[in-house]
């Protein structure tokens, strides 16, 4: 695991200096400020035509589920396709299905609901390895660390405002208007991405093998570089024990231990804005002591587990709203700590030639874990309630923090110091 030794560009200087990545980065905020809006959205407004803690994990196993299933689509893809053409026709593709779900009126037409999420999840899936992996064709080594963590910065404050005007305004309109922000942020990042002309050809030569060929070669990269699959598993594993869960259990503790009108919407938006909150704040500030070092950075990632099985701890006790929220904040730094990190290694170690089906492989691998998480929270939420279910979880995590203790301190034993 040799070190990273080129100096890494800081995000003011990669903002002013390069134009390609600006473009992305803008119109990704700007389709993810919508995502945020929808999710909100249609979260609350299933909670309020069934008032179910099932029907809300079947909710999030569609969100999971649907991108998993197009994943060998997607990375085969992201490398044979134009990037920036599959990342437009994705937001147009969006921009028209958002808008089915202003048809949702009453119980009957559950089913749509969950359709329509499917479909735009699946389209998001098919974007996901095109945006991680782009970021090395419009950036150079230098930048690669900082267009990382801004990147996730960016999700996590879009995250944060997303869901907390998204409850807000469901909250005080209803869930109409939060469809058609949705459509119109998907519309402005295609037109955007329209003007996006990089200097690297991303993945546009002509494919020598069919796509499933490519797909399995994808996975035999995985086979012969083991450590890369422990570091693709980083996300999935956050996936299954800390994430898909507690999306289910904030759905219950807003609108059953500390209610408010329109199904919760209000105080739902307030527990995403917390956890966006400590997305965004875990990598910056985790970024000043690891200077992109790997080292520095899988140690991070250790930490990193803990931090969240602290806030998913703290959140359990239920002992006030703004205790949840301070527990989702932790939670939100622990996650996007393992996430960012992760990604970073990967960007750095990841042959153009694989890159997409490497990203789409471990969207396929967290989104399954997301779902079977979201799955059975959404079982256990109505069982042992919000606080145990939490409780259990905070305990679960210790499972993956010492597979990971144990495979980078006998990777560290046998490589020289990073």
């Amino acid at each position: 695991m040799p070190a990273n030794p080129t100096p890494s560009t800081g995000y003011l200087a990669l903002l002013k200096g390069n134009s390609d990545f600006r473009k992305v980065w803008v119109a990704w905020a700007l389709s993810l400020f919508g995502d945020w809006f929808n999710m909100l959205a249609t979260a609350t407004l299933l909670t309020r035509l069934t008032d179910s803690g099932a029907a809300i994990g079947g909710l999030f196993v569609v969100r999971m589920l649907a991108p998993s299933l197009v994943s060998p689509l997607a990375g085969v893809l992201s490398d044979r396709v134009s990037r920036r053409h599959i990342l437009i026709a994705t937001d147009l593709l969006r921009s028209v299905v958002v808008l089915g779900f202003l048809l949702v009126r009453d119980p009957s037409q559950i089913w749509l609901l969950y359709t329509l999420t499917f479909i735009q999840m699946a389209l998001s899936g098919i974007a996901y390895p095109a945006q991680r992996s782009i970021l090395p064709d419009i950036c150079s080594k230098e930048e690669l660390g900082a267009a990382n963590a801004l990147n996730s910065a960016t999700w996590s404050i879009m995250f944060a405002l997303g869901t907390a005007l998204g409850g807000f305004a469901t909250g005080a309109w209803g869930t109409s208007p939060n469809f058609i922000i949705d459509c119109g942020t998907f519309l402005l990042s295609a037109a955007i991405l329209k003007s996006l002309y990089f200097r690297k050809g991303a993945a546009e030569t002509a494919p020598s093998q069919s796509g499933f060929a490519d797909f399995k070669k994808g996975l035999r990269y995985l086979k012969d570089h083991t450590d890369i699959l422990v570091v693709v598993l980083v996300k999935t594993s956050f996936s299954l024990f800390v994430v898909g869960a507690f999306n289910v259990a904030k759905v219950a503790i807003a609108d059953r231990v500390f209610p408010s009108s329109n199904g919760g919407g209000t105080n739902l938006g307030l527990l995403y804005g917390a956890m966006g909150l400590g997305t965004a704040l875990g990598p910056i500030l985790w970024r000043i002591w690891t200077r992109d070092n790997e080292r520095k950075m899988r140690i991070a990632i250790a930490v990193s587990y803990i931090v969240a099985a602290g806030g998913l701890y703290t959140a359990s006790t239920l002992s006030s709203l703004g205790v949840v929220a301070l527990g989702s904040t932790l939670r939100g730094i622990g996650a996007a700590t393992g996430w960012v990190f992760s990604t970073q290694i990967l960007l750095h170690k990841l042959p153009d030639g694989v890159r997409g089906r490497v990203f789409s492989s471990e969207f396929a691998l967290l989104t399954l874990a997301n779902a079977a998480s979201a799955y059975m929270g959404g079982q256990l939420v109505d069982t042992m309630g919000p606080e145990g279910l939490l409780r259990v979880q905070s305990l679960l995590v210790l499972i993956p923090l010492g597979f990971w203790i144990w495979w980078n301190g006998r990777t560290f034993r046998t490589h020289a110091p990073l």
